[in-house]
């Protein structure tokens, strides 16, 4: 399961946010990653079910379903927060950036209302820079990048020239801790025209080129501009879109009251949902009634509070993963416990029939034969490239010798 990093300085409403993603409830019956340290966290993204297409109603097991829309879980690690210097330990910065380093994708949540200072203090509304706080922690991660792959530099140097090794693959050892492929390395020299350049001819600059490349690859980020309730969130949001293009405005204190007041049947509301509705029979008070007005407004001019849509943009737009239905049975599109639709998988793009018995369980990868497309009743190859909604039976032989 692919993990998604929620990153910022303190007191930007990280932990607010995290709560708000996480109390949504899923089923956590044979469905992995179950059993949490108390920094990472269950949330879900949110897709059109399949179910309403066939005309089943759905009954999932490894997720939930409701009127057609599908929360598929995802784990979201609430990493320490950052202050300037975290690449030398300042702070929590070990910690942070041994957190960071587990990530596949990154939601890096900032004060829009720009009322907290580099460090995370409190300071007057709109005396902060949000923009800035991006940027310092671009420059952390690049940071934390290079001190790696410069550590004892001279003998990777010289490794180089006694292996006789390609320049990517000697990186690629240098940061194989870090979860990074060769083929991104080499996608990175080759962009930044170092496929010729021996590495003890790089220049400081072309280290801080090469890792900010990586960590753009191997650490995209979407940012939460939170607290869009606040004064000078939305300006700041303005400039904050004309420096960088993946851009959530967020309300994260909205989103955890909308949340618990679902659950106690005050309203009738989703995650990611562009309205809600106050329940006929519900009583509310004066106050009450005002905070949810309020809410109401801020929905209405942002669209929604951003918190499903950061989550949405991380998995789907980032990392790009198909959502894959696998089926036991064709026929009922189900489990062999009847269960409708009992699963809906989030595969790398690219992965194929093999990859999602894979995924499923390694007998049924070791004994497969072929896959079966549900809508064009036609086999698959092993080597078929899911595509996003595919509905598929995996057939294997799994019989032991």
């Amino acid at each position: 399961m692919n993990l998604i990093g929620l990153i910022g300085k303190p007191n930007v409403g990280k932990s607010t946010f995290f709560n708000a993603a996480t109390e949504f409830s899923v089923p956590t019956a044979n469905y992995p990653f179950t059993t949490v340290r108390p920094n990472i966290g269950l949330a879900t993204v949110r897709v059109k079910c399949v179910c309403k297409e066939f005309g089943l109603i759905d009954n999932p097991v490894h997720s939930v379903c409701i009127d057609g829309n599908r929360f598929i879980p995802v784990k979201l690690i609430d990493v320490a927060g950052l202050v300037p210097g975290a690449y030398t330990g300042r702070g929590l910065g070990n910690k942070f950036l041994d957190d960071a380093r587990q990530t596949n994708v990154l939601i890096h949540v900032v004060d829009a209302s720009g009322s907290t200072d580099s460090e995370g203090k409190a300071v007057s509304s709109g005396m902060g820079d949000p923009l800035s706080d991006i940027e310092s922690v671009d420059k952390e991660l690049d940071l934390w990048l290079a001190s790696i792959l410069t550590r004892e530099w001279k003998k990777v140097q010289n490794d180089e020239e006694r292996e006789r090794q390609r320049t990517e693959e000697i990186l690629a050892r240098r940061l194989s801790g870090l979860g990074v492929e060769v083929v991104q390395i080499k996608e990175s020299v080759i962009k930044l025209n170092l496929g010729n350049k021996k590495l003890r001819l790089w220049s400081e600059r072309d280290i801080t080129d090469f890792c900010k490349t990586i960590r753009m690859k191997t650490k995209p980020m979407v940012i939460a501009a939170n607290k869009i309730d606040s004064e000078n969130a939305y300006e700041n949001i303005l400039k904050i879109k004309k420096e960088r293009s993946a851009v959530i405005p967020c309300g994260a204190e909205a989103e955890v009251v909308l949340r618990k007041a679902s659950k106690k049947g005050v309203i009738e509301y989703l995650p990611g949902d562009r309205h809600f509705q106050i329940r006929n029979n519900t009583f509310l008070n004066d106050l009450q009634k005002r905070a949810l007005t309020r809410i109401s407004d801020l929905i209405q001019k942002y669209g929604s509070t951003g918190i499903q849509e950061a989550i949405n943009y991380a998995v789907f737009d980032l990392l790009k993963l198909v959502v894959v239905y696998p089926v036991e049975d064709d026929l009922r599109l189900s489990d062999k416990e009847g269960n409708v639709l009992p699963d809906a998988r989030l595969m790398e793009s690219g992965s194929t029939i093999k990859d999602l018995a894979k995924s499923v369980h390694t007998d049924l990868s070791e004994g497969l034969l072929y896959g079966f497309d549900i809508r064009s009743r036609r086999r698959l190859s092993v080597d078929y490239v899911l595509k996003n909604n595919d509905v598929v039976k995996i057939v294997a032989n799994t019989r032991k010798g």
